[in-house]
């Protein structure tokens, strides 16, 4: 019996070690945070919570609106979004335009958790 408990613990323990995400660098804490993060779900998704010190520009919209929060095309900016998808396509959005230091972050539930 003791032999399956040590199994199952070991398993789990493995398991805990993989990591499933896209990213392999950790994101950094809030304080150490470099370049501009931009949080491009809507408004009221933003209200509810977002990383701090995190603009909101929703996916939709941020081509319109960058170029007045972040007239440098060679920022270092950072996207998220609850998934990732939406941040996807800012990315693509911003790289279409012309900034060439995107990184799509994915969910924010993750990130607001590091």
């Amino acid at each position: 019996m003791k032999s399956i408990a040590f199994a199952i613990s070991s398993i789990l323990l493995a398991g805990s070690l993989v990591s499933c995400e896209p990213h392999a660098e950790p994101v950094a804490a809030p304080a150490e945070r470099s370049g501009v993060w931009i949080d491009v779900r809507s408004p009221e998704e933003y209200a509810t919570g977002h990383l701090d010190g995190a603009l909101n520009l929703p996916h939709d919209s941020i081509g319109k609106h960058i170029a007045a929060e972040v007239p440098d095309k060679d920022a270092e900016i950072h996207l998220y979004c609850r998934s990732g998808r939406r941040s996807g396509i800012a990315k693509d959005t911003l790289e279409r335009m012309g900034y060439t230091r995107v990184r799509n972050e994915g969910g924010y539930a993750a990130l607001k958790d590091r």
